[in-house]
């Protein structure tokens, strides 16, 4: 009897064990159809890639300079990925508004960016910081241009050198004002690179950007003014203003000397700018990125176009990029220390 018993168990246990490895062998079989599925899908897509129009978004105001020099890519980015790329203008809180979309885009490579030099002062400008992380965030895919900062003067003023205008400095502290697009821009912290390696004091006047900061100068409200080469370019032609100094040499003003080339111990900042993508992209739609921001950047025709508006052209690598906004960093953020800039 209890053989019987033992038995009939036994074969209840034995039955259930091959439905469980039945349903088991299926389940297995099943979970590795849909992966085979899924990575198949993945890859015939990241093969396509791409087979539908690219977002760039612009986090400038239509009409900015940034704006309009990002968009002179376009022709060029279009012919290297075979596909229409849409400009998206997301303008706000000093360009992160349209910065922080890119980094929390999907990552299939369908949205691209045009931003920069700005994320590294925002870090300190903005009183609650950045949205996100630039170093984990975000990808680049490419430096293309920089902005050139520029001091000027009035063509009629005393200082036909940068040393002339140091020397009055050292004599008259404080006595010279300068304008600045806001505190906390790369024009800003350039006065404050000025006076601390010349030992020298200036007065900072803050304007809200755009060209007051020129009409200032022109207008005799402040002695020098610190700001992008470009807005400055015109009315060098003009004969109304004299540039003493440039964060970066260019060509139509190849005698404009950079404070290194003055003998002091360091240039000047200048702003430039980039293509990102969302970082985490797949590997091959990255490289096939990087390559039309390369091609496109380098295009001879429209780096000429690009320069007579007053930037340099200079393309760098991912790697390089990366590094120029770690190297950057690090000098903004003593400056930033410095003088108590809000973090």
């Amino acid at each position: 009897m209890n053989f019987m018993i033992y038995n009939f168990w036994g074969d209840q246990i034995n039955e259930r064990r091959k439905i469980f490895m039945k349903k088991f062998i299926f389940n297995i079989f099943l979970i590795s159809i849909i992966s085979i599925i899924f990575l198949l899908s993945f890859y015939v897509q990241a093969q396509q890639y791409p087979n539908r129009p690219i977002q760039l978004i612009i986090p400038i105001p239509a009409g900015g300079g940034g704006d309009v020099i990002s968009r002179m890519l376009i022709d060029d980015l279009e012919k290297a990925l075979g596909q229409k790329i849409i400009p998206v203008n997301k303008p706000g809180a000093s360009m992160m508004t349209g910065t922080d979309f890119i980094a929390k885009s999907k990552k299939d490579g369908y949205t691209i960016g045009y931003s920069g030099s700005p994320i590294i002062y925002s870090r300190f400008t903005l009183p609650s910081g950045l949205p996100f992380d630039p170093n984990k965030d975000l990808e680049p895919l490419g430096l293309h241009v920089f902005f050139p900062i520029a001091i000027a003067v009035q063509v009629e003023s005393p200082w036909k050198t940068y040393d002339e205008l140091v020397n009055y400095a050292k004599k008259n502290p404080g006595r010279l004002r300068v304008s600045v697009p806001g505190i906390g821009s790369t024009a800003s912290f350039n006065v404050e690179i000025a006076q601390n390696i010349a030992d020298v004091q200036f007065t900072i006047i803050p304007y809200v950007g755009g060209e007051a900061v020129v009409t200032a100068l022109l207008g005799g409200h402040v002695e020098i003014s610190f700001d992008i080469l470009g807005k400055f370019k015109p009315y060098v032609e003009a004969g109304k203003l004299r540039l003493l100094a440039t964060s970066r040499k260019i060509p139509f003003f190849p005698n404009l000397p950079t404070l290194k080339e003055l003998g002091y111990s360091m240039d000047l900042l200048s702003g430039w700018f980039g293509f990102y993508a969302p970082a985490g992209i797949q590997e091959n739609i990255r490289l096939m990125l990087i390559s039309a921001v390369e091609k496109a950047v380098n295009n001879p025709e429209t780096k000429s176009k690009i320069e007579n508006l007053g930037y340099v052209v200079e393309y760098k690598k991912p790697e390089d990029m990366r590094k120029l906004f770690l190297d950057e960093f690090e000098i903004v953020k003593k400056i930033a220390d410095k003088i108590k800039l809000q973090k």
